[in-house]
């Protein structure tokens, strides 16, 4: 099992690990990790790998299997071998607007206070797909609320519940598409605000920026009607 160092601490940049496995499709896993695993619509992290005599950059981040994080490099190549320290260094700069994105669509979802479909996080653009019969009706007062939030500079904190606590508060799940997994022991839920100045708390595994305002300002774009009952409204950073 390869410990998500991410998950603590998200601005984690770099750090050291051992590789414990190899994969069959040529991937490298650690006993721990700064790489974010694809999973939840965000995209699994980038950067590099380093050890004495050699160099892996690494493409992308996958789960593997019983809890192991699978790096994967960007063309074949020798892997580190087994037992060997490397250091680990993310591409930062695309991970923060990864985490920019991810945070300011938990805020898409309070100002379309609407059921979640799906979603996708991207680094110049992110979408949520909602259950909308109807187009909404002023765009502009949308983009308004939710730049307000941002603006507000909430803390961004995550707290831990079990199944039984999930169970016990159905409302806790916006997404309809994905549910939070479960058989762990307990889940990750993400707080926007606190106390009185909490604007949502939500089950997500994905990483995020530590206050609102870091997100910068945020634009609406197309809006796309997809099926009978579904909508997909696109947001983009302006920078």
């Amino acid at each position: 099992m390869t410990e998500p160092l991410f998950r603590d601490d998200a601005y984690l940049r770099e750090a050291r690990g051992t590789v414990i496995a190899h994969t069959d499709e040529g991937g490298a896993v650690l006993d721990r990790s700064v790489f974010y695993p694809t999973g939840g619509g965000q995209p699994g992290d980038s950067g590099r790998l380093t050890w004495p005599g050699g160099l892996m950059s690494v493409a992308t981040t996958v789960k593997g299997e019983a809890g192991q994080i699978a790096l994967v490099p960007a063309e074949p190549q020798a892997l580190p071998a087994i037992g060997v320290e490397v250091l680990q260094s993310l591409d930062w700069e695309r991970r923060h607007r990864l985490m920019r994105m991810h945070s300011a669509l938990h805020l898409l979802s309070v100002a379309i206070p609407l059921p979640v479909t799906g979603g996708s996080v991207g680094e110049a653009r992110s979408r949520l797909d909602f259950d909308m019969p109807d187009a909404p009706g002023d765009v502009g007062t949308i983009q308004a609320h939710l730049n307000q939030l941002v603006d507000s500079d909430l803390r961004i904190t995550q707290t831990w519940i079990d199944d039984a606590e999930l169970d016990a508060n159905p409302g806790l799940i916006k997404t309809l598409s994905v549910a939070p997994p479960r058989g762990a022991g307990r889940i990750r839920l993400v707080r926007i605000g606190e106390g009185h100045d909490q604007v949502d708390l939500q089950p997500c595994g994905g990483t995020h920026v530590a206050r609102t305002a870091e997100i910068g300002a945020v634009r609406i774009g197309k809006v796309e009607k997809k099926g009978r009952q579904n909508r997909r409204v696109h947001l983009h950073l302006e920078s």
